[in-house]
């Protein structure tokens, strides 16, 4: 007689395991449910100070983001005695199991959860009670979230609160089951273990007809055998750590992530009492501050498994941001402060970039880790890409300076690992560098409130942990498994230049205002800084550094990979728009204080004016005080007194002219079409034209966009929905100025376009002002120029990259929107042009079009996404050679960073220093000055540098005053080399785009 076919069989285990699982517990009472219900979270003390309900299974008491506090009580029947005795607790929504004194004891999800349910089920709802507890009280308190774990609404209904009994030995045969049943789907068709795995999972399922404690313990015997079973030698070592990413906010708003994190790690420290194998991991310093804050004995909990060496502390950051748009410094700052929390709070060094999520990673990164003693990086986000695939899961990525760290990403493509058979089958066959390698990592567990970890996936590693057929697995710290990697690392391969992610390009755009405060505050604190150092420098206030650690770190919250980018719900924006503002006005108000501090320390008398250029080369401008106008020449970064002698009193000259269709000065020619838009831009100087003959520039045109945050259509540019339509232009002269003021109509919505030609001015600004009232809608401008190169030039964090213009492969087909900072720039060895930006992060450049994404109103998550009004500025610079020649950049700093005119404030000079007028200077034009700030630990000065032209540079760091000592010090402000004693200047040598660090202590 013929054996059962493998079909029959296994379709007879797949319809087992849903009886296996409905027969592990068995409720045998109701719990009495009250609720308190608020609109926003209340504090344990404060727990009966919401609307009170009497709650039953299938009543409803909540609506979207509703809080309540819960009271499930009860008495275990005594015919429990003997048995053990859990709950079950379903609120349709996520809950918190407190303690007597409201810490955080269990988070608990609904088990209809949004998931991806090829991950696992999300669901978390059983709570231990004890082995014993007939005649037991319950009386537990639990602070509720009236939503799911990705902010769905579940009908705000409580699903279920009883007691139960759990067969503990039906719970162990069920993962037995799962376990070598998903097995047997994994092994080979043709080898005798998945026959012999077969053949026992049927028996089991014979001897299961009646599922009670006999046929369990005859089942789990048969199955044992195959679970016995061990590996030989292993070709690949599965290194798995449990994890639970927290987005600290998305689909829900910042103060539900706080919650969200009391959940998670709370239901970590319970599972790691059952199971002492399981070691985890969470990154992000802010949330840790945020348990510390909100629930101080969580914390010490944590804080006590860390120092045990079974929660593992992860990633250098202080957030895991977006790092296409967050700026060099800002970077810098993301691992100063999240390092240092790591080392005051739990003596950890950290040695590894924790990234798993987002949307690409820029080219100066490697050197920025690099020189923050990050050796490693972790991400698996390159697999979302959709066209090609990463060359690799192991290797060395190398940044534009030539710096490297070692990279690895999941070969499951997934953080949210089910920690199953498949996981490591797919892990194993999937890995890319299997090849030079054996070493692999997993990251199991459900993020975003899931708990991390459940049972299912701690019970699957401890059957898995060496099971023939599959590679071993062990739990470990990702430190551990990247100090083994290293070990392979001679055999790995490099990858140079930014990790592009071919997708989420609409995340450059996306929430325009965001982006806009953005790139303000990081301004803003640029300058705060220098000013404060100023004062220091001349003796004068204090250094605001409690202040200004403050404020950084909500600034570097919000540069969190779903924030910054925009792919979050309204009501986060609304919320973090509110904040940049406050913020914003704050850090505008002490940099005047400030200002005007060093102003009276300098001798400038009370009510007299000064001019500050934070910029380390002289300025040579026009600026407005009180509507007057003064030619001034300011020293680099420094400052000087405005007196009348300044005042402009020449006359415009005739070169500078103002009409509808012309603005004109001594070095350009700007001439408008009737439509508004422009024909041609005339280098006078050069004497050629820089916008391609018969085409038009600064066209403000509408394509169709039925994308969401993340993405929208690749064939945009074949779905134009029209353009902006001219309604009216005016031409004057002001001042010094030529202008141009265009008033444009499309559908619902309005802009208006200051274009401003200054009379001694090379470039062309366009002040831009639009209320944006279009729905799944996309704004660009372009211009098409007389330039053509293979490659564009794009400011990126402390440097800038080539990218092609081309579209011969589909690696650059599918590269058209890149992201830059403050300019973009096609330029030939003689020519060049370059299109420069206050705010936008979104453009594109093929062939000769230079492009630029201005405004997208996609309708998800946020269905007002920038449905609201915009002020931002770009402007064109047409340029003799190419643009290191034109010092391209240096345009791109001085639109972002406009010289400061305040009030002096009349201190008193200070002694032997007054005469400061110029705090550096330096003698070679592609170094930039990023920061001027006081040391973290010290009196010491910080002075940040880069080389920004991508060539060997040697340069004499002059300061204003002599410095008994200057060192230089990598990132974090630790010395390195001992460079000068009792001096005024130093001298430096750059590699290209080479990041370096200074530390200087001013003479008394």
């Amino acid at each position: 007689m013929p054996y059962e076919t493998k079909k029959i069989i296994l379709e007879k285990a797949k319809g087992l395991l849903p009886r296996i699982r409905n027969a592990i517990y068995e409720p045998i009472a109701a719990l009495t449910v009250s609720a308190w219900v608020t609109k926003e979270p209340v504090p344990y003390a404060e727990r009966t100070s919401g609307s009170y309900m009497d709650v039953k299974p299938g009543d409803k008491w909540g609506n979207l983001w509703d809080c309540a506090w819960f009271r499930f009580e009860g008495r275990v029947p005594e015919s429990a005695a003997g048995k053990k005795v859990v709950l079950l607790i379903d609120v349709n929504g996520e809950l918190c199991l407190v303690d007597n004194e409201g810490s955080p004891y269990q988070g608990l999800t609904n088990i209809n959860s949004e998931f991806d349910f090829s991950l696992g089920l999300p669901g978390k709802r059983v709570v231990d009670i004890s082995e014993s507890a007939a005649g037991e009280a319950i009386h537990l308190w639990a602070d509720a979230g009236c939503n799911d774990l990705f902010g769905k609404y579940r009908s705000g209904t409580l699903k279920e609160a009883d007691i139960a009994i759990c067969s503990d030995e039906t719970r162990r045969l069920y993962y037995d089951y799962e376990v070598l049943l998903e097995l047997a789907e994994q092994l080979p068709d043709a080898g005798a273990r998945k026959e012999r795995v077969i053949q026992s999972l049927y028996e089991a399922a014979l001897a299961l007809e009646v599922i009670n404690e006999e046929t369990v313990a005859r089942a789990r015997e048969i199955l044992a055998a195959q679970l016995a079973k061990r590996g030989g030698d292993p070709t690949v070592t599965v290194s798995a750590i449990g994890h639970a990413h927290m987005d600290l906010a998305w689909l829900w708003p910042i103060r539900e992530t706080i919650r969200k994190g009391a959940r998670t790690f709370s239901t970590v420290l319970r599972n790691m009492e059952k199971y002492p194998d399981y070691v985890f991991g969470a990154s992000q310093p802010q949330l840790y501050q945020w348990m510390k804050e909100y629930y101080p004995t969580l914390y010490d909990q944590i804080k006590a498994r860390v120092k045990e060496g079974r929660w593992e502390v992860q990633g250098a950051m202080w957030v895991e941001p977006d790092t296409n748009i967050s700026g060099g410094e800002a970077l810098v700052r993301q691992i100063l402060y999240g390092k240092k929390f790591f080392q005051d709070e739990f003596g950890e060094e950290m040695k590894v970039l924790w990234l798993p999520d987002v949307f690409g990673y820029n080219g100066s990164l490697p050197q920025i880790l690099k020189k923050s003693g990050v050796d490693y990086m972790m991400t698996q986000k390159l697999s979302w890409s959709v066209y090609n695939t990463h060359p690799h899961h192991s290797f060395h990525w190398e940044g534009i300076d030539g710096s490297k760290v070692l990279a690895h990403l999941p070969p499951e493509d997934t953080y949210n690992s089910p920690g199953a058979p498949r996981s490591l089958a797919k892990i194993e066959s999937n890995y890319l560098d299997r090849n030079v390698s054996e070493h692999a990592l997993m990251l199991f567990g459900i993020g975003d409130g899931g708990g991390g970890p459940g049972e299912e996936h701690l019970e699957r590693l401890a059957r898995e942990h060496n099971l023939l057929g599959l590679p071993p697995v062990v739990q470990e710290s990702s430190l551990s498994f990247f100090e083994k990697l290293a070990e392979e690392g001679p055999r790995f391969q490099t990858y140079r230049g930014e990790l592009y992610l071919e997708k989420h390009q609409g995340t450059l755009t996306s929430q325009a205002r965001n982006k806009w405060y953005n790139r303000k505050m990081e301004k803003a604190l640029r300058e705060l800084e220098f000013a404060a150092s100023l004062a220091l420098a001349l003796g004068g206030q204090a250094y605001p550094a409690e202040e200004l650690d403050t404020i950084w770190k909500e600034v570097l919250l919000y540069q969190f990979h779903d924030i910054l980018p925009g792919s979050s719900i309204t009501r986060v924006f609304d919320e973090s728009l509110a904040r940049y503002e406050i913020l914003h006005t704050r850090v505008a108000e002490m940099i005047e204080q400030t200002y005007a501090n060093v102003a009276g320390l300098s001798g400038i008398a009370g009510g007299q004016a000064i001019v500050v250029n934070s910029l380390p080369w002289d300025r040579e401008e026009v600026v407005v005080q009180n509507g007057v106008p003064y030619a001034v020449n300011v020293p680099s970064m420094g400052f000087i007194a405005l007196s009348e002698e300044l005042r402009s009193t020449r006359q415009a000259s005739h070169e500078l002219q103002a009409e509808e269709a012309l603005l004109e000065n001594r070095n350009l020619r700007v001439t408008f079409a009737p439509d508004g838009s422009i024909l041609s831009i005339y280098d006078k100087v050069a004497g050629r034209e820089s916008i391609e003959v018969g085409k038009k520039a600064n066209v403000l045109t509408i394509y169709h966009d039925k994308g969401d945050a993340w993405d929208f259509p690749r064939d945009y540019r074949d779905t134009v929905a029209g353009t902006m339509q001219l309604e009216s232009a005016s031409a004057s002269i002001e001042g010094s100025n030529a202008v141009l003021v265009q008033t444009y109509r499309y559908g619902e919505s309005f802009l208006e376009q200051r274009i401003v030609l200054a009379e001694d001015g090379t470039t062309i600004q366009f002040e831009t002002k639009v209320d944006w009232q279009e729905s799944e809608k996309m704004l660009r401008t372009s211009f098409p120029v007389t330039v053509m190169s293979d490659q564009v030039n794009c400011e990126i964090q402390f440097g800038y990259l080539k990218r092609p213009t081309t579209r011969n492969t589909m690696v650059e087909f599918v590269r058209d929107e890149i992201c830059a900072h403050q300019y973009i720039d096609l330029s030939q060895p003689d020519y060049g042009i370059a299109l420069l930006s206050d705010s936008k992060y979104g453009f594109s450049a093929e062939r000769n079009v230079l492009d630029m994404n201005l405004l997208r109103s996609p309708g998800y998550p946020d269905p007002a996404c920038d449905r609201a009004e915009h002020k931002f500025v770009y402007a064109i610079y047409p340029h003799q050679g190419d643009f290191v020649q034109a010092k391209v950049y240096r345009k791109g700093y001085e639109l972002n960073t406009p010289l400061t005119v305040v009030q002096s404030a009349g201190a008193a000079p200070a002694a032997g220093r007054s005469e400061l007028r110029s705090l550096i200077q330096l003698d070679n034009p592609n170094v930039m000055i990023e920061a001027v700030k006081k040391a973290e630990d010290s009196e010491h000065l910080i002075i940040r540098l880069y080389e920004a032209s991508g060539t060997r540079a040697q340069v004499n760091v002059n300061f204003g005053l002599t410095c008994e000592t200057i060192e230089e010090t990598d990132l974090l402000e630790n010395p390195v080399a001992a460079l000068q004693g009792m001096s005024s200047s130093a001298e430096l040598t750059f590699q290209p785009f080479e990041i370096k660090t200074l530390r200087i202590k001013l003479n008394a």
